[in-house]
């Protein structure tokens, strides 16, 4: 007799800067969504296939939920996220340890219109110096709603995905699996290629820029041992892009060849990488590129 199989869709939601990147990358075991401390780095709804024995989640990475933002870009990103809740089979809602705010309570009267199976993470354990301070906080949030779990974790850490990854299997439904065993992501390679350029940089310049850059892929060749890549960096103004660049451009040159480093890896192949950085005025605030986040 068959072993029966289970497959569904998991949305990763959250307020701003609580870890949902760093717990999507730690369920996955690598990193495909960027994960910084600054929040709303996510820009898409990014799904990656977590594919055990018998088991595959579709865990879809959301931009972070921030009220207070007013400009264009912000608002696609929130309506991209909100719009996962109606479209998987499990919510994972994560909120961070001793922290509730006001976009929180938004967002889990968001999660009960969607009326999925929810399941809540408390994220940073790691940083609680008083163990015993946990059990009024997962009363607290037992009276919140009726979660289907309520687990403590530490995404940075690792600490209780085993647990996680079970609990949100027993909440998909039986069904076959939606991608071969093998497949990791199921974006193409223009978006793999522009997030890890644009997770480079971020990294590099957390500092300086972490919300006015995009990245663009120009043009992408593969060859049977070589792919060449091109890809543009944008920018707000043009004072933002001698910051990209650097000194004598080794700011630039770094990025580009920690980027071509991860690409490597992640295609399995020789890699040769451009990289270059335009300006576009506001560009956050502009339609014919912010539509460009629409999911």
């Amino acid at each position: 007799m068959a072993t029966k199989t289970r497959c569904g869709f998991v949305a990763i939601v959250g307020r701003a800067n609580v870890g949902k990147s760093t717990l999507f990358n730690a369920l996955l075991g690598e990193q495909l969504s960027i994960a910084t401390h600054k929040p709303q780095t996510t820009r898409h709804n990014i799904r990656g296939i977590l594919s055990l024995e018998t088991r595959q989640l579709v865990l879809v990475d959301t931009p972070g939920i921030q009220l207070g933002n007013k400009r264009l870009i912000n608002k696609v990103l929130i309506s991209n996220a909100l719009s996962s809740l109606q479209e998987v089979d499990v919510i994972l809602m994560v909120a961070e340890m001793g922290r509730w705010s006001d976009e929180d309570d938004y967002l889990l009267n968001q999660v009960k219109e969607a009326n999925r199976p929810t399941v809540l993470v408390i994220n940073k354990i790691d940083r609680m110096k008083d163990k015993s301070a946990l059990l009024p906080i997962l009363e607290d949030a037992k009276g919140r709603y009726e979660f289907e779990d309520i687990i403590p974790i530490s995404a940075l850490h690792d600490k209780s995905m085993n647990t996680l990854t079970n609990v949100l299997c027993s909440q998909v439904p039986e069904s076959v699996f939606l991608f071969p065993k093998d497949v990791t992501w199921d974006r193409d390679d223009a978006f793999v290629i522009s997030e890890i350029v644009r997770g480079t940089a971020i990294t590099q310049l957390h500092k300086e820029l972490p919300y006015a850059i995009y990245t663009e892929v120009e043009n992408l060749t593969f060859d049977e041992n070589l792919i060449s890549i091109g890809v543009v960096i944008w920018v707000e103004k043009d004072s933002q892009k001698g910051i990209v660049i650097g000194k004598k451009g080794s700011k630039l040159k770094t990025i580009g060849e920690q980027a071509r480093n991860r690409l490597e890896r992640v295609f399995n192949k020789k890699v040769m990488l451009k990289t270059w950085v335009k300006v576009k005025q506001n560009w956050q605030d502009q339609q014919d590129i912010v539509s460009q986040f629409k999911e």
